[in-house]
């Protein structure tokens, strides 16, 4: 498989590089293991690439690390302001704390207590606003025009893109087996990053991006040909909630160039992979974090090569963690 030409204006794998060098020591290498419950069900070793043991809980430092040490000397001392379903906020939070700068972070009201919680632990100023991620960016536009922040956002950046790829890397020097990588996917931010890294190493690689069936924007908008809106739902993997951005400059681009293949799971599904993480391999998964393991659970993904899966996050309130492990309802669209 020849290896598919990098955009102007994408990040290439000397950036992805160059980032890794940058957030090296602010950010931890996290564990490869194999699944041997997992890779007996699917026919192929499967290995988990524990990214939720990161410092805060998701793969979002990485971007975030790498995005805030960019930053002019005048950016740092007006501060920084994004706009997040939770993982993407605490991981700015802690960067910028680590950095010494303001940050603000705008939420909207369907984000989770926990996560609201750990992005306010990291010293960050937290803003509930509306009811869905684009009502929140609109206070993220404001402080932008009156107070001149810079605007840090969760996925369509090129130093977000470039800090997430640096997964791929590490992935790759941990584990070269695998030949798919199952990714899961929200505005597109890491997967777009690893695709690059990735496929710059091993074009022969096969990504495949995991979403939700409720509200899964990217799926929607390579569906449709181009970015759409999409409702935000109620959905345990709260994470990869809302859109993509009309005005996408980046991510839907590289994803619909690099990425093989998009699927979704269902929300029985999502409850089955925290189910079985936490019983069968020990792990403690948020519902973004686990789709991966429910699309090989529900037998979505064929593969006859080894099987990297990423378990993206680990911020799930333990009160509905407690009553998915314990079996009460896995559907759990009205929680």
């Amino acid at each position: 498989m020849s290896q598919k030409p990098i955009q102007p204006g994408w990040p290439a794998i000397a950036d992805i590089r160059r980032a890794r060098h940058r957030i090296a020591p602010a950010v931890l290498t996290t564990p490869v293991v194999p699944s041997p419950l997992l890779g007996e069900l699917s026919g192929v070793p499967v290995f988990l690439k524990l990214e939720h043991h990161q410092t805060t809980g998701s793969f979002k430092l990485r971007g975030a690390t790498n995005a805030v040490l960019n930053l002019s000397r005048e950016q740092r001392a007006r501060g920084v302001v994004g706009v997040s379903t939770g993982n993407h906020g605490r991981g700015l939070a802690y960067a910028a704390r680590q950095a010494g700068i303001r940050c603000v972070i705008c939420m909207s009201s369907l984000v989770p207590q926990n996560k609201i919680d750990g992005i306010e632990r990291y010293g960050a100023e937290v803003r509930i606003v509306g009811n869905s991620q684009d009502d929140a960016q609109v206070e993220v536009d404001r402080l932008v025009q009156e107070e001149q922040m810079t605007m840090l956002p969760p996925f369509d950046h090129f130093d977000i893109i470039a800090g997430q790829g640096t997964l791929g890397l590490e992935l790759l020097e941990q584990n070269s087996r695998f030949r798919t990588v199952l990714v899961p996917v929200s505005g597109g931010g890491l997967i777009s990053g690893m695709a690059i890294a990735l496929k710059a190493v091993q074009p022969e690689i096969r990504m495949v991006g995991i979403s939700m069936e409720r509200g899964a924007a990217m799926y929607e908008s390579i569906q449709s040909g181009y970015p759409v809106e999409v409702e935000e739902l109620t959905t345990l993997a709260d994470s990869l909630g809302g859109g993509i951005g009309l005005d996408n400059r980046l991510t839907f681009s590289i994803v619909h160039e690099l990425v093989d293949d998009l699927i979704v799971v269902s929300e029985r599904e999502i409850g089955e992979a925290i189910h079985h993480a936490y019983w069968s391999e020990r792990q403690i998964l948020e519902g973004s974090g686990s789709v991966g393991i429910a699309a090989l659970l529900s037998g979505k993904i064929k593969s006859d090569a080894p099987v990297a899966v990423l378990t993206s996050g680990g911020n799930i309130d333990m009160n509905l963690h407690h009553r998915i492990i314990s079996g009460e309802n896995f559907d759990l669209t009205a929680a």
